[in-house]
């Protein structure tokens, strides 16, 4: 079955499921661009890991005393012992995000960065700043980046853009930096064809995002998980709504 959708599909985006689809769009997006750029080339899936502060509950040094005399009303003094009041300390949660780069064979050289953000790399955290960092240097070197962002909830990557859009794409090639190519989209809209940007003069694969959409959807079964009577996470406005149940009703 083939998503509803002629564009994103805005429940795929849920938190508890963006993880799965991550790591498909990841993978299937390797395969395609393999198909095209090898021998040369090769798209290869890395990942980075960090760790994340999860608070499962309020530290709190205070402790309860039992009531003493005074000693102004007594010349002897008990001991007392005090009772803890049992908290839960912040755990450390590893996370792994996965990327995509394109390597020239002959010199293992990185020529193209692909990053398909997440829901951490879009709130404040150690996932931001890890992004960030990775961000900074990517578009301080000689690597061409290419940053997908589908998910609507979150802070956007920081850009001198002052328009809106549920999505957009990034393109930044290194011979037009700091100008960089920006494709921003919504939801009732198709995903763009995305050309990946190699060396120069060697053909540029174009992939088409609706075909990567469609393969991972079907590949991995997500319709099966999906209530389309339901509101997606994050939640869409009435006529949006009402245009999904239109799709998915027909």
């Amino acid at each position: 079955m083939r998503s509803p959708f002629p564009g994103m599909n805005p429940y795929l985006e849920s938190p508890a499921l963006w993880s799965e689809v991550h790591s498909w769009l990841i993978v299937e997006l390797a395969r395609m661009l393999n198909l095209h750029i090898t021998p040369k080339y090769r798209a290869a899936v890395e990942k980075r890991v960090y760790e994340e502060s999860i608070l499962v509950g309020v530290p709190d040094i205070s402790v309860a005393r039992q009531q003493t005399d005074s000693p102004l009303q007594s010349q002897t003094s008990t001991m007392t012992l005090t009772s803890p009041i049992l908290v839960e300390l912040p755990e450390l949660e590893a996370t792994v995000e996965r990327y995509l780069e394109i390597r020239e064979v002959a010199t293992g050289e990185v020529v193209t960065v692909i990053e398909i953000l997440s829901h951490k790399n879009k709130r404040s955290g150690e996932g931001r700043n890890q992004y960030l960092s990775k961000r900074t240097k990517v578009l301080s070197s000689q690597s061409h980046l290419v940053e997908i962002d589908l998910l609507r909830s979150g802070k956007p990557l920081p850009l001198n853009y002052s328009g809106t859009s549920d999505y957009r794409i990034l393109v930044s090639r290194i011979e037009q930096r700091p100008i960089a190519q920006l494709y921003p989209f919504n939801l009732r809209d198709l995903l763009p064809c995305l050309t990946i940007p190699l060396k120069a003069g060697d053909e540029e694969p174009v992939i088409d995002l609706n075909e990567l959409i469609d393969i991972v959807y079907q590949s991995a079964a997500l319709g099966l998980t999906i209530d389309y009577h339901q509101q997606p996470i994050p939640r869409l406005k009435k006529a949006d709504f009402e245009w999904v149940q239109s799709l998915v009703t027909d």
